[in-house]
């Protein structure tokens, strides 16, 4: 059964229902207007700051994209990334693709212009659907993407630039009738990036089996129903917040996508939509914290008693973090979630709500999922051995492989099991605990950060011999990336200094922290990257982001 079911379904059996609720305070605070006063479903989105979407006008856009893609030659099997900031059309656009027969390619908003070339030619992308944000990198593109033949603008009309045709004109003269392209769980579906040390990203394919894998499991998982209503915040081009709202598409039940992260804004809009379920990343869960503990929130100010669930992943979660929590939230169900983008996302692994007693353990294998931690000569660590091996999962959520590259797949995909790069023990209630990452990748906030990128641009700085960046601990974003950097004889470099050269980086790329110090390297000439993360990240570094 295909994804796409669930919204034909609920289009037929409540389509007068909210679906989709778009919240932009931003806007809302830079038009000085009341929380509610904009509340419309078609025209001038750019100037709504709250944006509802029924089931039957959910799936009517995404049939009428399904017809433009396929009357302008898009065909089964064929490529359609999307370049865009959360927003109401994100999902209509992704179940378009899906509807037409082709492959949907998120692509992440955070990308450079560069970045986005690979990516589209790494993929075969033949058409890439855009939004305003992005019209500079996609300019600087023009004439560079022979592979790409259609492009198509979301945002208003007079802003559609002159190499791309506008998304809301076209669509509106197709019609809203299913356009009946046969699909099965073994056709393919969807092509996400990752990417492992060396920073590169991986197309990571996947049918539609693994997106319905993901959907059942969230909705056993957390137990959606129709009275649910989840807060979406997270990027839609992850597998994480996509995946976590399949839950809602299973069950039929609202879910509001919030544009911004502030501790206000996401208490402002529970209580005001409403919400039931709320996926937050270890960051946001500490501002919120920090904003009530020091008094810059006050709880009694919104309506939170039917918010019941609280779930965390991304990155490991500190247990004073949820002690924390359960003082102010007693009341709430919590769950960690464990995935990987070759895992079709999150819960793979999962806590389980009734398993608070077993915080800082990423869980046990999801419902549909098996787990097993292997030593390097296959067998498995027996649970309370305190044996550390890798963790490798199974089940219908697994990738097909990387896109591509025969090679990558081979070595992580070994007798139908995926082999995570995460180093993991099972403790003898057979909970898993992680332990470390084979893998460089740092993960700060949430984001992954890839050093080899980082490295290769300091050492573009003419003063520098040597570096190499690590990740150290961080009490809000998890790790945050530290530049080791060696300078050349006779030259002197300061932390300033460097933090002046890094501005051209993109600030999530930039490091947070220097040390100056010879860059060890073994006799092969690889970098002695688990010698420097002993000996600084020892040191249980605890920074504390600037706010913006």
């Amino acid at each position: 059964m295909p994804i796409t079911d669930f919204l034909m379904k609920n289009a037929q059996t409540h389509p007068d229902e909210i679906a989709l609720v778009e919240v932009n305070p931003g806007l809302r605070e830079a038009r000085g207007v009341t929380w509610r006063e904009y509340e419309l479903v078609e025209t001038n989105p750019a100037k709504k700051y709250r944006r509802t979407m029924t089931w039957k006008v959910f799936n009517d856009r995404a049939n009428r994209f399904a017809h433009l893609l396929i009357d302008q030659g898009v065909k089964r099997g064929d490529k359609v990334a999307v370049l865009l900031m959360n927003c109401l059309d994100w999902l209509p656009i992704y179940f378009g693709v899906l509807k037409a027969g082709a492959i949907v390619v998120p692509l992440n908003y955070r990308y450079s212009s560069d970045e986005i070339k690979y990516c589209v030619e790494l993929a075969d992308v033949s058409t890439i659907v855009f939004g305003f944000e992005f019209i500079g990198r996609m300019e600087a593109l023009v004439g560079q993407l022979p592979g790409v033949d259609r492009a198509y603008y979301v945002g208003d009309e007079d802003t559609c630039p002159s190499f791309a045709d506008s998304y809301a004109m076209r669509i509106r003269h197709f019609t809203t009738e299913d356009p009946g392209i046969d699909l099965d769980d073994d056709d393919l579906a969807a092509i996400y990036f990752s990417s492992g040390t060396t920073g590169f990203p991986k197309a990571i394919l996947h049918k539609h089996r693994a997106l319905m894998r993901a959907a059942i499991t969230e909705q056993k998982h957390h137990s959606q129903t129709r009275d649910d209503c989840f807060l979406l915040i997270p990027p839609l081009y992850h597998t994480g917040a996509k995946m976590h709202w399949f839950g809602s598409l299973v069950s039929c039940s609202r879910a509001v996508i919030l544009r911004g992260v502030r501790p206000e804004w996401i208490l402002r809009t529970v209580s005001e939509e409403g919400c039931t379920i709320v996926w937050l990343l270890v960051p946001w869960a500490q501002d919120i914290l920090d904003a009530i503990e020091d008094g810059t929130l006050s709880l009694s100010d919104y309506r939170l008693d039917q918010w019941r669930l609280m779930h965390i992943g991304a990155q490991p979660v500190p247990h004073s973090l949820i002690e924390r929590w359960r003082r102010y939230f007693p009341h709430h169900e919590y769950d960690t979630n464990y995935g990987l983008s070759e895992g079709i996302g999150p819960g793979s692994v999962h806590l389980g709500v009734g398993n608070i007693d077993h915080v800082g353990a990423i869980g046990v294998p999801g419902y549909g999922w098996q787990a097993e931690v292997r030593m390097d000569d296959g067998t498995c660590v027996e649970p309370g051995s305190g044996e550390v091996g890798e963790l490798c999962l199974k089940g219908d959520g697994v990738m097909v492989g990387y896109y591509k590259n025969p090679e990558a797949t081979a070595e992580t995909l070994r007798d139908g099991w995926l082999y995570t790069g995460d180093m993991a023990e099972i403790d003898a209630d057979g909970f898993i605990w992680l332990v470390d990452r084979k893998k460089d990748v740092i993960i700060s906030g949430g984001e992954n950060l890839y050093p080899v990128q980082i490295e290769d641009f300091i050492r573009t700085n003419p003063k520098v011999k040597d570096v190499a960046v690590i990740g150290i601990p961080n009490e809000r974003l998890g790790e945050i990336a530290c530049a080791v950097v060696e300078a050349k004889p006779g030259e002197e470099l300061t932390e300033d200094e460097m933090q002046q050269f890094c501005l051209a980086l993109p600030r999530y790329k930039r490091p947070r922290r220097y040390i100056f110090a010879d860059v060890p390297r073994n006799p092969t000439g690889k970098i002695e990257k688990p010698l420097l993360r002993k000996r600084y990240g020892a040191e249980r570094l605890v920074e504390r982001e600037n706010k913006e």
